[in-house]
């Protein structure tokens, strides 16, 4: 028998990657969706509608986008598999201005062939930005898959410093 429903609210600011919704469980954050999200959910799974749990996300968030910023210490919900919980466990380590190949991650959990399943956890994140994935890129230095999109994903390695050498390629997780 499932139980209680947790109770959601979100809301939506803007940013200079476009409008964000946010997403509270509980009054925890627990999503941070672009527009044309590659993994959105359902606009009536978001909750109600209310700017108030968001008060301190979207301080930081503007202290980030005004280059202030450069780790979140934010309480967060995710909800995710053991494995997509430690993958985004991982992203949350990267430094600002760096970045990590998915085969490096992999071997960080100590699952040097899972470099796949990586990439597919790590376009699972459900809050963007603050679980930074956009820092993770292919084993050649190459842009690979961004829920955001890749212009997006560029954009923001850009603004922290870490854009790769090598162009954006087409290669989706």
């Amino acid at each position: 028998m499932p139980g209680p429903v947790a109770y959601k609210q979100h809301t939506v600011i803007d940013s200079p990657y476009g409008p964000l919704t946010l997403v509270a469980t509980e009054g925890v954050l627990s999503g941070l969706y672009m527009v044309d999200h590659r993994h959105r959910p359902p606009e009536e799974t978001f909750g109600d509608p209310d700017f108030r749990p968001f008060g301190e996300v979207r301080r930081q968030l503007g202290a980030y986008f005004d280059g202030e910023l450069t780790e979140f210490d934010l309480p967060l919900r995710p909800a995710g598999t053991p494995f997509q919980l430690g993958v985004w466990e991982e992203l949350r380590k990267i430094p600002y201005g760096e970045t990590r190949s998915y085969g490096e991650l992999a071997g960080i959990i100590g699952k040097p062939g899972a470099s796949r399943a990586v990439g597919l956890a790590n376009g699972r994140n459900p809050i963007s930005i603050i679980v930074p994935c956009h820092r993770v890129i292919g084993s050649t230095g190459g842009l690979t898959g961004y829920g955001g999109g890749l212009d997006r994903k560029q954009r923001l390695l850009v603004f922290e410093g870490a854009a790769p050498a090598v162009p954006a390629t087409a290669t989706l997780f």
